[in-house]
């Protein structure tokens, strides 16, 4: 089997629940797709989060759905081809991990300084 075949085989629902709670805290699954909420603190972040999440899957030429409201986003990751969950969701759902989730400050070094503890520049809400 290629590997491009591989990628697109049906994970077992055992094999997501294994994943999401090894690898995903954030994520769970529900009515065969995986899931995050994403809460921000208002609409400007969170069309922040919606063309960031919207350039990665671009990219990764794998789209998925999302539910944008004032202060959050659902992100909805599921192979249609496949009729489920994949290795291309958790690959997606990863990315988006690294970039949305990213703590500049935490994960520089000092480089960055990250966002200001100010309620004027909050941005995405920590779960």
């Amino acid at each position: 089997m290629s590997e491009e075949t591989t990628h697109h085989i049906a994970l077992s629902d055992a094999e997501i629940q294994t994943r999401l709670e090894n690898e995903f805290p954030h994520w769970y699954y529900e009515n065969g797709w995986i899931r995050r909420k994403i809460k921000t603190s208002g609409w400007k972040s969170t069309l922040m989060v919606v063309n960031t999440v919207g350039h990665l899957a671009e990219k990764a030429w794998h789209h998925p759905d999302l539910t944008v409201s004032y202060a959050f986003v659902i992100v909805k990751l599921v192979t249609h081809a496949a009729k489920g969950i994949t290795e291309k969701d958790f690959a997606l759902a990863k990315k988006i991990e690294e970039v949305v989730m990213w703590d500049a400050a935490a994960e520089s070094e000092g480089v960055f300084e990250g966002i200001p503890d100010d309620p004027r520049f909050k941005y995405i809400k920590k779960d």
